[in-house]
């Protein structure tokens, strides 16, 4: 089994003397060049190749050890390469390869071989002192090679190194630049860690198909938004005028005013996009059918408790039940404990979600069965 052992030289200065074909020419090819520069990896990619060679022949194979190379020139480089491989595989008829590369660079021409001749294995060699260096340089090549890569890691760096200074000398204060920088940075990867930048880049064509497609979800979603700043100015009003030391009720005050505008704003775009799963298909999917249901739970569960803190920091009284008469059954009226109303809004959550779990089956039931029928 005849079996081509071919060393990698891409950049050679003598690219004209290409190919070197024998052992014996290998070894003085060896000599030439490690008294020329000791320093050449070259060495080490030759002496290798002969290694190899000596270890096939050992096994039985009939090793026949080479090696190609071009100039400077990288596409006239890769071409000389081709046929002196396309000239050895026509003289030496091998059944297969082993290449030896002594850099990435280098390894790159593997298909070039493995298109003449099947290649059963890549030798890299690396000198072991600079085995750590060399890595890190083809790392950093390649990194430097990668636009996304640049733009997500340079760049943010770029202009931190950039404001420093700037915050220095216009807050004259090391700790708050370092703070600024930092909390710029936090709010960077959390923008690129949810994938908010992909998520906008789709939304102007989102929202120009929605509104070509006259979809009901794009009202719905102005409305939810709506809403939603309706909230946060209705819990901001409550905090403004209170004078209070405990950040932990300013924040229970914001939810107990704001949860039923950020429930309805929840719930309207919710409905938006299960009426338009039900206009743009005949079923639905479980999903959208339980999603209002469980907005509605999560934001009575949410105004449940806060109003239980709030209660029993004093910030408002109990709430009462109005006397109510029925005809045949009265209610006198009585003040409601807050553990007890904490109760009555935790269970009317589990209902709700429960209807809303029960709902979204029925409709998966009825989706199957009509798929079955169909």
């Amino acid at each position: 089994m005849t079996t081509l052992v071919v060393c990698i030289d891409r950049n050679s200065p003598v690219a004209d003397e290409y190919p070197v074909v024998g052992r014996q020419a290998v070894e003085s090819m060896i000599t030439e060049t490690g008294v020329e520069d000791p320093e050449d990896s070259r060495v080490n990619c030759l002496l290798e190749g002969l290694r190899v060679a000596e270890d096939l022949e050992t096994s039985g194979d009939d090793p026949v050890v080479a090696v190609v190379g071009g100039g400077s020139d990288a596409v006239g480089s890769d071409r000389k390469i081709a046929d002196q491989t396309e000239s050895l595989v026509a003289e030496y008829e091998p059944e297969s390869a082993v290449v030896v590369v002594d850099s990435a660079e280098d390894e790159r021409l593997v298909p070039i071989i493995e298109s003449r001749v099947r290649v059963d294995a890549v030798d890299r060699v690396v000198v072991r002192q600079a085995r750590d260096i060399e890595s890190t340089y083809y790392l950093l090549k390649q990194f430097l090679a990668d636009e996304e890569l640049r733009k997500t890691v340079l760049v943010p760096i770029g202009l931190a190194m950039l404001a420093f200074p700037l915050l220095l000398i216009v807050l004259d204060s090391t700790t708050i630049a370092v703070g600024a920088i930092a909390a710029a940075f936090g709010v960077f990867l959390i923008y690129k860690g949810l994938g908010i930048d992909a998520y906008l880049s789709r939304l102007p064509s989102q929202t120009r198909e929605a509104l070509y497609s006259g979809q009901v979800s794009l009202v719905t979603y102005v409305v939810a938004a709506g809403l939603s700043v309706v909230g946060m100015f209705a819990g901001a009003l409550e905090i403004s005028p209170v004078d209070s030391s405990s950040p932990f009720l300013l924040a229970n005050r914001f939810l107990f005013e704001s949860v039923p505008w950020l429930t309805a704003a929840a719930l309207a775009a919710s409905l938006g996009r299960l009426l338009d799963e039900l206009l743009e298909r005949e079923g639905v999917r479980s999903a959208y059918v339980n999603l209002p249901f469980g907005a509605v739970a999560v934001g009575l569960v949410v105004r449940g408790f806060s109003a239980y803190f709030l209660e029993r920091a004093s910030v408002f009284g109990p709430f009462r039940v109005p006397p109510m008469d029925f005809g045949v059954v009265e209610i006198n009226g009585f003040a409601m404990e807050a553990g007890t109303r904490l109760a009555l809004f935790i269970l009317a959550g589990i209902l709700i979600s429960l209807v809303g779990v029960r709902v979204a089956a029925y409709v998966s039931k009825t989706d199957i069965e009509r798929e079955l029928v169909e």
